[in-house]
C-alpha cells in the first residue's frame, strides 16, 4: 500500500471519528427538540428563522464549504508564515463585510420572514422574527469559522474542525435542558412558544461563538493567527482565495435559494418546515459523516494534482471519490427508503412528537433517501472544480438549478405563486419538495460530470457508469431484503422491538449489499469489503 493511501486513510479515520461524535451530538439535540416541541410553533418558526443564519453557518463556516475549500486550495501550497498573513487579510476583509450582513439581518428581520414564509400565521411569524434577530450575529462568526478551519486543514489539522459542531449541539441541549427543568412537559404549551423559540435561537448563537473560540488556540499553535487587522487585498495568496471564494460562495448560495423556494411552498403546509428539519437531520447525520471522511482528505490531494503531468493521477483520484461516494450512498439511500417508518419512530416518536408527526417525517425521509447518491456525488465534482481554480462552472449550474427547482416545486407540490399563476400539481405534498431537490441534484451532477470531461480532455465515463449501475442494482436488492424483513415479521411495538427491527433488517441489508457489490467486481467495493474483513476477529 502506498504512503499516500495510508495517509489518506489515517486522515479519513480522524475525520470520521470526529464527525461521528459531532453527528451523534446533533442527533441527540434533535431528539431533545422533538420531545420538547414536536412540530409545534416554536420549532416550525425556528426553521424559517434559521434558514438565513443557518445558511451562512453551513455555507461559510461549514467543512467543505466555499470559504473552507478556498483556504485549503490556497494555503496547502504556501509556507506557514505566508499563510498567516493571507488568513489575517481574508479575515479582515470578510469580517468587515459580514458585520454589515449581521446588521441587515437584524434590522430587516420582519420583511425577510415575510419573504421566506409568506403563508405563516401571525404567531409563527412573530416567533420567527424574534429568533432571526437573536441569530443575526451568526453571519459574522460563520465566516471566521470557515476561514480558520480551512487554514487548519491546510496545515494537516483535521480533528478540531470536524469535531467542533459538537459544541453547537451541546449549547442547544444545555439551554433546553435548563428550560425543561423550569417548565417540565409544559414547555410544549402554546403560551411558552415565544420563550422556547427564544431559547432555541439564543443557544444556537452561543454554539457558533463556541465554534469560533475553540479554533483560536489551535491557529496560534500552528503559527497561523496574527490576531490583528490586515488590509491587504493585493497579495497573490489573498487574490487566489478571493478568486475561488467569490464564485464558490455565489454557487453554494444559489443552492440555498432552493431552500428558500422549498420553504416558500412549504409555508402553506402546516408542520412541513419542522418535518423537513427532522428528516434532514436523519439524512445529514450519516451523509455528513461520510462526506467529511471522503472529501476532507481528498480536497488537498485534488489541489496538489492540477499540473498537466499529474492528469492521470487526478483522474484516478476523481474516480476514487465518485465511486466511494456511490458505494456508500447507494445502499444507505436504499435502507433509508426501506426502513423510513421504523427509523423515525425509533429516533423521534416520544414526548410531543406523535404518530402523525412520525408519518410526515417518514415520507420526507423516503424522498431524501432517493437523492443521497447525487447529493454527495455533486459535492465531489464541485470540489474538483474548486481545486482547479474554477468556481464559475459550478456557479452556472447552480443558477440553472434554481429555475429547475421552482418548476419542479410547482409541478410536484403546487401552492402559492409570486405571479398569481395557477399551476396544476401532482400533489405529492411535502415530500414533493424533497423530490424536486433530488431531481435538480441529479441533473446538476450529470452536467458537472460532462463539463469536467471536457475540461480534462476525456474521462472513462462508460466504465464509471457500468460500475455505478452494478452498485445500484446491489443496493436495490439490499433495500428490498431489508424491507421484507421489516414488514414481514411481527416485531414488538415497544422501543426495544423497533430497535431490533431497524438493526436486524438493516444489518441483513448491508450484508446482502456487501456480497453482491463484492461479486460485481467493483474495485472500490472490494477494497471496502477487504478492509472490513481485516477488522474481523481472527483475520489478518
Amino acid at each position: 500500500m502506498s504512503q499516500a493511501n495510508r495517509s489518506l486513510r489515517r486522515i479519513a479515520l480522524i475525520v470520521a471519528v470526529a464527525t461521528a461524535l459531532s453527528k451523534l451530538a446533533g442527533l441527540v439535540r434533535q431528539q431533545v427538540i422533538a420531545a420538547a416541541f414536536g412540530v409545534g410553533a416554536a420549532y416550525d418558526a425556528y426553521n424559517y428563522a434559521y434558514v438565513l443564519p443557518g445558511f451562512l453557518l453551513i455555507l461559510l463556516g461549514g467543512i467543505n464549504g466555499p470559504f473552507h475549500s478556498a483556504m485549503v486550495s490556497a494555503l496547502a501550497r504556501r509556507p506557514r508564515e505566508e499563510g498567516a498573513h493571507v488568513l489575517a487579510a481574508i479575515n479582515t476583509l470578510v469580517g468587515a463585510a459580514l458585520i454589515g450582513v449581521t446588521l441587515l439581518l437584524f434590522v430587516a428581520a420582519d420583511p425577510l420572514i415575510d419573504l421566506v414564509g409568506p403563508g405563516l400565521d401571525a404567531e409563527r411569524h412573530a416567533i420567527a422574527v424574534l429568533q432571526l434577530r437573536w441569530m443575526a450575529p451568526m453571519a459574522l462568526f460563520a465566516g471566521l469559522i470557515g476561514l480558520g478551519f480551512g487554514a487548519l486543514n491546510a496545515a494537516d489539522e483535521f480533528w478540531l474542525p470536524s469535531v467542533s459542531p459538537l459544541l453547537s449541539s451541546v449549547a442547544v441541549i444545555g439551554g433546553l435542558g435548563i428550560l425543561w427543568f423550569q417548565l417540565g412537559s409544559e414547555i410544549a404549551l402554546p403560551q411558552y412558544a415565544f420563550l422556547g423559540g427564544a431559547v432555541l435561537a439564543g443557544t444556537t448563537l452561543l454554539g457558533a461563538v463556541f465554534q469560533w473560540l475553540i479554533q483560536l488556540p489551535a491557529l496560534a499553535k500552528q503559527g497561523l493567527h496574527k490576531f490583528q487587522l490586515v488590509w491587504d487585498w493585493k497579495h497573490p495568496g489573498v487574490k487566489e482565495v478571493l478568486q475561488v471564494m467569490g464564485p464558490a460562495t455565489l454557487s453554494s448560495g444559489m443552492l440555498q435559494i432552493n431552500v428558500f423556494t422549498d420553504l416558500f411552498f412549504a409555508s402553506g403546509i402546516v408542520g412541513a418546515a419542522a418535518g423537513l428539519g427532522y428528516a434532514n437531520l436523519l439524512v445529514q447525520t450519516p451523509l455528513g459523516l461520510l462526506s467529511n471522511a471522503l472529501l476532507v482528505p481528498l480536497l488537498p490531494v485534488y489541489a496538489r494534482l492540477t499540473a498537466p503531468e499529474d492528469r492521470p493521477e487526478l483522474i484516478a483520484r476523481i474516480r476514487q471519490g465518485l465511486m466511494l461516494s456511490n458505494a456508500s450512498m447507494l445502499p444507505l439511500g436504499a435502507l433509508m427508503v426501506a426502513l423510513a417508518g421504523p427509523i423515525v419512530a425509533l429516533v423521534y416518536e416520544r414526548g410531543a412528537f406523535n404518530a402523525s408527526a412520525a408519518a410526515l417525517v417518514g415520507g420526507l425521509l423516503m424522498a431524501y433517501g432517493v437523492g443521497m447518491p447525487a447529493y454527495l456525488g455533486r459535492d465531489v465534482l464541485v470540489r474538483v472544480f474548486y481545486a482547479l481554480g474554477d468556481g464559475t462552472t459550478p456557479f452556472r449550474f447552480s443558477m440553472a438549478g434554481i429555475g429547475l427547482n421552482v418548476i419542479f416545486d410547482w409541478l410536484l407540490v403546487g401552492g402559492p405563486s409570486p405571479w398569481g399563476l395557477q399551476v396544476p400539481a401532482l400533489n405529492f405534498g411535502a415530500p414533493g419538495l424533497v423530490l424536486a431537490t433530488v431531481a435538480v441534484n441529479l441533473i446538476t451532477c450529470l452536467g458537472l460530470l460532462l463539463a469536467l470531461q471536457r475540461r480534462l480532455g476525456g474521462l472513462p465515463l462508460r466504465v464509471w457508469a457500468r460500475d455505478s449501475a452494478l452498485l445500484l442494482v446491489s443496493a436495490l436488492v439490499a433495500g428490498l431484503a431489508a424491507w421484507l424483513l421489516a414488514e414481514g415479521i411481527a416485531w414488538p411495538d415497544d422501543l426495544l422491538g423497533i430497535a431490533l427491527q431497524c438493526s436486524f433488517s438493516g444489518a441483513v441489508g448491508v450484508l446482502v449489499y456487501g456480497v453482491l457489490a463484492h461479486a460485481a467486481a467493483v474495485p472500490e467495493a472490494r477494497e471496502i469489503t477487504r478492509q472490513l474483513q481485516q477488522r474481523l476477529p481472527g483475520r489478518r
